[in-house]
Parts: structure tokens; C-alpha cells; sequence
């Protein structure tokens, strides 16, 4: 059986429960060793074969899989944050399909949620925004057309920007074009829970700059919309004024 585990965004003690456990009974585990904090492995038991991704092709991850399948053997696939995110699991899967080998895929915390808890924030603020988009700069891997940044800009929601912190100059430029102000706020979040995290608050006119200073050129996630300073509305959820299912309104208006 191969399971692909989401390893959470760093912070060994932020996988979860079944994560772990997985990890803990694992013959073989792949991990994304460019990504991947190595003290996730320290829960491997003795003897267990241990392979680093960063150095493998496809075919070799694959050719590990299989050996490991026909010994009967349990595969634990090691992703950074949640593996359905820039993890490239889909073509695993699709190939473990054709060749007949059973997968599961175990959930993570994705490295947007641990950004925000280190700023700490709230991306859905009512008032400000109740989207938010996880994008990517166009790189040596291209984008749709349909999703250029400045068009997601466009928006005006909350966005995660991933994969981009090499890219800040364009990046910066992009966002402005699609209709945010060089003042709006943003925030370059480096390694987000792991031990040298480091949190930078800036706008997205400052994006190259508050990198340089704090000497970030990758691993970082860069944050921007009106979530991280806008005023906001309380929540109705919680406001006396407003009833729903499990509480009646205790008083007739709702608080500003």
C-alpha cells in the first residue's frame, strides 16, 4: 500500500495524528527532501529504507514504489504541507492506477494556514474578503493565461502567492497592474512554523526590498489584500443580534 501523507508545513509536531502514525509503521518512505523538514524522519522505525525525492526522477520514486509493493511492504510518500497543493501527486496516482497498486492520501496543514497563524491573521474578514486565492507566479512551469496575477489581482481577495519569492520584482509589478495600490498591505512569510521562521510585514510596493532586508530569496510564502490591515466587521455569527440554529437573537440589532 503507498500512502502520500501531507508532512504539514514544517513544524514537526504539526502533522497529523494518522500523518504520524503512518510515518511511525513505514517500511519505505519518499520524502520531499528540498521541502521537507528531516526531523519528521525521526519517526521512523528501525530499518526502515528512507529516500529522498529531491534526488529522484519520476520513474525512480515509481521503480521504489513498486519494488516495495511486490515485498508486500507499506510506502509512506512524504509531501510538504498538503500533498494536494504543488505536491506533482497526480501523476503518481494516475500511474499507480494503471499498474493496479493501492494508494491513500492522508491530508496536511498546508503552509497558507501556518502563515497566517504566524502573522496571526484572518483571510476571511467580513467586509474585506471571503475568498481567498492560492496562486503561483509563472516560472519555469507556466500558468493559464486565465490565472495571470494581475487578472487574480483583480479581485481583490485574499491570496497566497506560493512558489514566487524568487520572482518578487515581477511579482510586485503584476499586482499593482491588476489593481492593487503600491500602499496595500502584504506580508512575506519565510518557512512558516519552522524554527528560523521569519515574518516580514510590508506593502506591495515594499515586497523587494523587505526580502532583501531580512535576506529572503526562497521558501517563502508572500501574502496580500486588505486582510492584513483593513477594518473589518464583526462576524454575525457571534453577534447578539443575529440568530441562527443553535442560538436566538438576544437583542434587535445587530452590533456595527
Amino acid at each position: 500500500m503507498i500512502h502520500f501523507v501531507g508532512a504539514g508545513p514544517g513544524a514537526p509536531d504539526l502533522i497529523t495524528l494518522r500523518g504520524h502514525r503512518l510515518l511511525c509503521e513505514a517500511d519505505v518512505i519518499i520524502y520531499a527532501g528540498s521541502l521537507v523538514n528531516p526531523a519528521l524522519l525521526d519517526a521512523a522505525k528501525e530499518g526502515c529504507a528512507i529516500h529522498n525525492s529531491a534526488c529522484m526522477t519520476l520513474e525512480e520514486v515509481l521503480a521504489v514504489m513498486e519494488q516495495a509493493e511486490r515485498e508486500q511492504k507499506t510506502t509512506v510518500r512524504l509531501h510538504t504541507g498538503d500533498p494536494c497543493l504543488y505536491g506533482a501527486i497526480q501523476e503518481q496516482m494516475d500511474a499507480l492506477r494503471q499498474k493496479g497498486i493501492p494508494y491513500a492520501v492522508t491530508p496536511g496543514v498546508s503552509s497558507f494556514c501556518a502563515a497566517a497563524a504566524a502573522l496571526p491573521a484572518e483571510y476571511t474578514l467580513p467586509g474585506v474578503s471571503q475568498t481567498v486565492i492560492l496562486t503561483r507566479m509563472a516560472g519555469r512551469t507556466p500558468v493559464p493565461e486565465r490565472e495571470e496575477i494581475a487578472g487574480l489581482a483583480a479581485h481583490g481577495a485574499s491570496m497566497a502567492i506560493f512558489l514566487s519569492a524568487g520572482m518578487l520584482p515581477e511579482l510586485s509589478e503584476r499586482l499593482i497592474a491588476g489593481g492593487y495600490s503600491p500602499d496595500s498591505p502584504a506580508a512575506i512569510v519565510y518557512k512558516a512554523s519552522w524554527p528560523d521562521e521569519i515574518v516580514c510585514r510590508c506593502t506591495v510596493g515594499t515586497l523587494v526590498q523587505a526580502a532583501q532586508e531580512k535576506g529572503i530569496t526562497k521558501t517563502a510564502l508572500i501574502l496580500a489584500g486588505g486582510f492584513l490591515k483593513e477594518p473589518y466587521r464583526r462576524s454575525r455569527l457571534y453577534d447578539p443580534g443575529f440568530s441562527h440554529a443553535f442560538r436566538p437573537a438576544s437583542s434587535t440589532e445587530d452590533t456595527p
